[in-house]
């Protein structure tokens, strides 16, 4: 890519998380054509996170209209107005008005004509509840900051690598309540979006839909479960009826080898680990976390915050690559 685009805005995620480190190494290991960036974070943390690791990167502070600019001499950092005190491997409440912050200025740089698209560092959920954030995660909290494009966004969320796509059609609630939330017009808007930004994003003429069952055996003709029959079953005749490639319901135990999912570009689950255990077992490095049904594109790393390993610079910075490709490769 050339500087005759804007760059890509890239959010802090937790900084007690892995994110700050990422946001190094990728820096360090772009490359000649690689899509420039910029991360809004708090420059003095990301120096001594820096320190910590080993890597003296040159942090240079900047606004997002002269990040291009600078990315060749050293990582752009717009600064936060709200502090950012974090000890890696130590989440803090306190730091969660900056993280938020950090997303909410990643967009208005899209909408703003200075960043072309939104790339997050991972967040910690529960640390933000402390602090009071209602949405129960990033896609909810994004769709809520689209609004202010004037137009209503179901934003999706998909689990996007060159071996495995995924979507599940519930997302962030309890396994529990997944059955309860799931029904047909969930299904349809779902795939609806799904099958829309396939063609507009990723070039796709015709998307391949395949929808898993909810329960084992994709319910054995009713005797292990009902919702294939009159759930899942009845949203996919609709779909098809719309001119929507779509098969299914199939039994999520055999539609995730590679003889199966060469029947199809995109797997629809009904429940989060139903499809995001076979993504990350088959990509987890590759993995991106893809955002469809926005007016904007984000795209994010597929795992979480490892504050485990946070500020012991072992954390591997494939996903926040990849992620930033295909930021790249869909706002071209």
């Amino acid at each position: 890519m050339t500087d005759e685009k804007p760059p890509l805005a890239m959010t802090m995620g937790d900084p007690a998380g892995i994110g700050p480190e990422l946001a190094l190494a990728a820096w360090r290991a772009r490359a000649p054509g690689d899509a420039p960036f910029f991360i809004l974070a708090a420059p003095a943390h990301l120096s001594a996170v820096a320190r910590r690791i080993g890597f003296e990167a040159p942090i240079i502070e900047t606004e997002p209209g002269r990040a291009a600019a600078v990315a060749a001499k050293g990582l752009p950092v717009v600064p936060l107005e709200e502090p950012v005190d974090a000890e890696p491997g130590r989440p803090d409440a306190r730091n969660a008005a900056a993280t938020i912050e950090s997303i909410g200025r990643a967009v208005q740089a899209v909408r703003d004509g200075a960043a072309r698209a939104v790339v997050t560092n991972p967040i910690a959920k529960a640390v933000l509840y402390q602090a009071g954030f209602r949405f129960p995660g990033h896609t909810e909290y994004l769709g809520e900051l689209a609004k202010a494009w004037g137009e209503p966004a179901f934003p999706v969320m998909m689990i996007w690598s060159e071996t495995l796509a995924v979507v599940p059609v519930t997302i962030h609630i309890a396994l529990a309540e997944a059955p309860k939330a799931l029904n047909a017009d969930l299904i349809v808007r779902t795939a609806r979006v799904v099958d829309r930004d396939l063609r507009a994003r990723f070039g796709l003429a015709r998307p391949r839909l395949a929808f898993a069952g909810l329960n084992p055996h994709a319910g054995e003709g009713g005797a292990m479960g009902r919702e294939e029959t009159t759930i899942i079953a009845p949203a996919i005749e609709t779909l098809r009826a719309e001119g929507i490639d779509a098969i299914g319901p199939l039994p999520a135990d055999t539609m995730f080898h590679a003889r199966a999912r060469a029947r199809y570009d995109v797997a629809l689950t009904m429940y989060h680990d139903q499809g995001l255990i076979p993504v990350k077992t088959l990509a987890f490095d590759e993995g991106v976390n893809v955002t469809l049904g926005l007016p904007f594109v984000r795209t994010s790393p597929d795992h979480g915050t490892a504050f485990d390993i946070a500020g012991k610079g072992i954390a591997r910075p494939a996903s926040l690559i990849a992620a930033l490709k295909l930021a790249d490769r869909l706002t071209r």
